[in-house]
């Protein structure tokens, strides 16, 4: 068997009608192929931060954050009503945060934005002092010193 030296001369027209055809059938293939094919492998799952605020979840969570909303709840109603010592329910809220979640910045802020969404729940809904109001309020309170003997009395020291 002999080999045969064969020179081919190609245009660069020739040459742009070869990429064409190339690129026309890279296209097609590619939207053949299943997505799986592309599709990146899964991502690396993220390491956990060491200096990560710890999520400390107790028992009575869900019933304090309840008391928070009275609280707020309370708070708009007796400072709406120009009650005696309106100011106060703030006050407690703030004893509240501080010996529950003072060094827990994400249990502080959970009770914060409860206690600020029982504020916001009654100054939606009442602009003045009405018996309505009123009423409200004090069912908030009693509401308010039940949930508090329930978990003083089942979690308390």
């Amino acid at each position: 068997m002999r080999l045969v030296t064969v020179t081919v001369r190609v245009s660069t027209m020739d040459m742009i009608a070869v990429r064409r055809v190339f690129l026309s059938l890279a296209l097609c293939a590619s939207a053949v192929l299943p997505a799986r094919v592309w599709a990146q492998g899964p991502a690396p799952t993220p390491l956990p931060e060491e200096n990560a605020p710890k999520t400390v979840t107790v028992p009575y969570d869900d019933k304090l954050s309840r008391l928070a909303e009275v609280l707020g709840s309370v708070h708009y109603l007796r400072t709406l009503c120009k009650a005696e010592n309106g100011g106060e329910w703030r006050g407690r809220m703030q004893q509240l945060l501080d010996s529950e979640a003072k060094d827990e910045p994400q249990r502080k802020e959970q009770l914060t934005a409860a206690f600020n969404r029982g504020y916001r729940a009654f100054a939606s809904v009442y602009t003045d002092c009405t018996q309505a109001a009123i009423v409200a309020e004090e069912r908030y309170r009693a509401e308010g010193a039940t949930l508090a003997t329930e978990i003083t009395s089942r979690f308390g020291n």
